[in-house]
């Protein structure tokens, strides 16, 4: 390892809570002093960002390696890097496009006037980060930000102060604090954040915490996006061959461990199909992980306290009677490195602990169904979720489905790689979140949409003054109220 990929000794920036009123102060007036960056000079901010991502990429990686016990390098590179570069890439091509003001109608008898909505910069976004994909969910928002021209301080989670210290150290030799500021810490740390006058506020996390930091927000009226969870249910039609379904749902389910906000969380199958389905998931598994313990490529549980989590719902699920089927090809001692091997579940009831909670692991419980209106009424019954996943390769079914359910995201035979489609819109929909961003989307979000009207020398509504009587409001009652 060279000096550049050394991690190990670096501890977050000490911060307090008076250090960030300070910053948010300084980025305010910063904005204020130069509140519409140009086209040009944010594709220059967008280039220094991805300068900085590719020149400390392994830090970066060892990093949340070292936060979780073990994360897998390439998912760290592929599922979160590789994302970011491409969707910096993306912001670059389209943003001149998008500050372009949009030219709007003029009713008859406000004409000659003109009127049009210009893309002005918030000012100062806050952005609040998770564990779980720390690069990808505070440089994924940024992109976003510094393409509307915004300022941006990013609040790292505590699970993550090994990656928040290189975050911290590298966006500062791109950026000044002014301009872009990392806040590591916890505790009253990440409390006094969401407290904070923002111009906007993105929340990625759990439904309970999102639910205080927009509470929080509240007080400040800081508007808010809310990324948040929610259990993302998967449909199988009898039609598919359950090879497709078991590949791709092993992938999704086991990428990062399953600590995914739109991983696959629980699965409905045909009746009759289940034991097909565990076999060839089986396969798929063992082809990706053949050993577990010490593969580098299989990611622990991040800590102890998400560890005990999932295995409390285990416990559970195991004590009111469903069928645990462990996918440990090595029968290999995974708890002593904080692994969960790749676990499925049979014999489910909707009141287990498992069903009742997302799971955020690489546990997939399995039901099976008679009538697809029935899983429908099941899902429509519980939270909206972040995502639906449908297996179906016809798209009158699949339509059927999508048109009679609601989610953030609807994925027809794929699973998670939406988030990676720069030109989709990102977010939930009720309890699985509030707002987008990514795509066109993320720009507009975090613009301020305002209107503007001008009207020319001749002020044509001075014909239509009182009193009400004239020769023209004959005319209109005429042609126009009616």
């Amino acid at each position: 390892m060279n000096s550049q990929t050394k991690t190990t000794s670096m501890t977050p920036h000490s911060f307090d809570v008076q250090h960030m009123h300070t910053v948010l102060e300084q980025q305010k007036h910063a904005y204020l002093r130069y509140p519409l960056p140009t086209a040009k000079e944010r594709i220059d901010r967008l280039a220094r960002l991805k300068r900085i991502l590719v020149k400390y990429q392994d830090q970066f990686a060892e990093a949340i390696n070292q936060d979780y016990g073990n994360r897998s390098i390439g998912e760290t590179k592929i599922g979160e890097l590789l994302t970011c570069l491409e969707q910096i890439k993306y912001y670059s091509k389209h943003l001149t496009q998008w500050m372009k003001p949009s030219k709007r109608h003029i009713g008859i008898i406000h004409q000659p006037a003109k009127a049009w909505v210009q893309y002005q910069p918030l000012g100062v976004v806050g952005i609040i980060t998770p564990w779980n994909y720390p690069l990808l969910l505070s440089v994924g928002p940024l992109i976003c930000a510094l393409a509307a021209g915004n300022h941006a301080m990013i609040k790292i989670s505590s699970a993550s102060a090994r990656f928040g210290s290189v975050l911290e150290k590298a966006l500062a030799e791109a950026f000044p604090q002014e301009l872009v500021a990392v806040i590591n810490g916890g505790g009253a740390i990440s409390d006094a954040f969401s407290h904070l006058a923002f111009d906007k506020m993105i929340f990625t996390g759990s439904t309970n915490v999102g639910k205080t930091v927009m509470a929080a927000a509240a007080e400040n009226l800081v508007p808010v996006i809310l990324e948040l969870g929610g259990k993302s249910p998967v449909l199988v039609h009898p039609s598919i061959d359950l090879q497709d379904v078991a590949e791709r749902l092993a992938v999704g389910k086991l990428w990062n461990a399953g600590q995914t906000c739109v991983a696959p969380d629980y699965l409905f199958l045909p009746r009759g199909k289940t034991a097909e389905f565990i076999e060839r998931f089986q396969a798929c598994a063992t082809e990706m992980y053949p050993s577990l313990a010490y593969n580098q490529d299989y990611t622990s549980i991040i800590n102890d306290k998400q560890y005990n989590r999932l295995q409390g719902y285990l416990d559970n699920a195991r004590e009111q009677g469903a069928q645990i089927i462990e996918l440990n090809p090595q029968h290999e001692d995974v708890a002593t490195v904080r692994k969960i091997a790749p676990t499925l579940l049979t014999g489910i009831t909707p009141d287990m602990t498992i069903m009742q909670n997302e799971i955020f692991g690489p546990i997939l419980p399995i039901m099976e169904y008679d009538q697809i209106d029935d899983v429908i009424e099941f899902i429509n019954s519980r939270p909206r979720p972040l995502a639906l996943y449908y297996f179906d390769f016809d798209q009158a079914r699949a339509d059927y489905v999508a048109q009679r359910t609601h989610s953030g995201h609807f994925g027809q035979n794929t699973v998670l790689t939406h988030v990676a489609q720069d030109d989709l819109p990102f977010g939930g929909v009720g309890a699985s979140g509030m707002g987008k961003y990514h795509g066109p989307e993320g720009f507009f979000s975090l613009s301020h949409e305002r209107s503007v009207m001008s009207n020319p020398k001749l002020y044509s509504l001075k014909f239509i003054l009182p009193p009400f009587n004239k020769p023209i409001h004959k005319l209109i009652s005429k042609t126009l109220l009616r």
